[in-house]
């Protein structure tokens, strides 16, 4: 199979016209680390390499994150609460294929301890940050600064509605979810809002796809998740 075209600055150009003015993606507060150590990330799966079809920004509910992992050191940054408090933070932007998706393509980049301290309170774990490059990263860009470039693109370009509030609805639903989230976002179609649960229900991510030129556009059903109607639970954490 051919390896994947890489992430041409024309592309980061497109994202950057068509998200010109950021907003503020939560309120949460966060004190980011000033120094960060980046461990070495080894390859756990197979590396597929196959044509970008389009995106998806993952973003991961914290407080359900942190319900079983709260006392961990490998994950002090986002759950022990030294750092602020965190809602929704980025679990990654993923290239996305025809059936599939491309992951750990060759690359001796490493995320450097400056970028990583720089995307904290975006994504505040230094080994979150350098799996989710040599995974997804590698196979959309030659360098780290180029894939968290776009990210934080992205996510600051979003309004994220008040899941704490959403939380204490009865009777709340993945589609109230989802037109929450289109309501608070010009342009978002609630099909392009994917939803992932756990086995009891709780919210565990949100999943926002994205065309190759990083315009929202419907998700597939992989991505996403439960129909409208399915009942969903927001925990709120301790």
């Amino acid at each position: 199979m051919t390896r994947p075209r890489a992430f041409l600055p024309v592309a980061v150009t497109a994202v950057i016209a068509a998200f010109p003015a950021p907003a503020i993606a939560q309120a949460h507060q966060c004190r980011a680390a000033q120094r960060v150590s980046v461990p070495t990330v080894r390859v756990d799966g197979p590396r597929r390499t196959m044509p970008t079809t389009g995106y998806t920004l993952a973003l991961s509910w914290s407080p359900e994150f942190c319900k079983s992992r709260e006392g961990q050191a490998r994950h002090a940054a986002q759950c022990s609460g030294k750092n602020g408090r965190f809602g929704l933070i980025v679990h990654g932007l993923w290239p996305q294929g025809r059936g599939g998706w491309p992951q750990w393509c060759p690359t001796r980049s490493r995320v450097s301890p400056a970028e990583a301290a720089r995307n904290m309170c975006m994504m505040p774990g230094a080994r979150l940050q350098a799996r989710q490059w040599v995974k997804h990263g590698s196979c959309m860009t030659r360098r780290p600064r180029t894939y968290f470039k776009v990210t934080r693109i992205l996510w600051n370009s979003l309004r994220i509605p008040e899941l704490d509030r959403l939380s204490r609805q009865e009777g709340l639903s993945a589609g109230d979810i989802r037109t929450a989230f289109a309501s608070a976002n010009k342009g978002w179609p609630a099909r392009a809002i994917g939803i992932k649960l756990n086995g009891r229900g709780w919210l565990q991510e949100l999943r926002l796809c994205y065309s190759r030129r990083f315009r929202p556009e419907p998700c597939d059903a992989r991505r996403l998740g439960p129909a409208d109607r399915a009942k969903v639970k927001i925990w709120r954490g301790m």
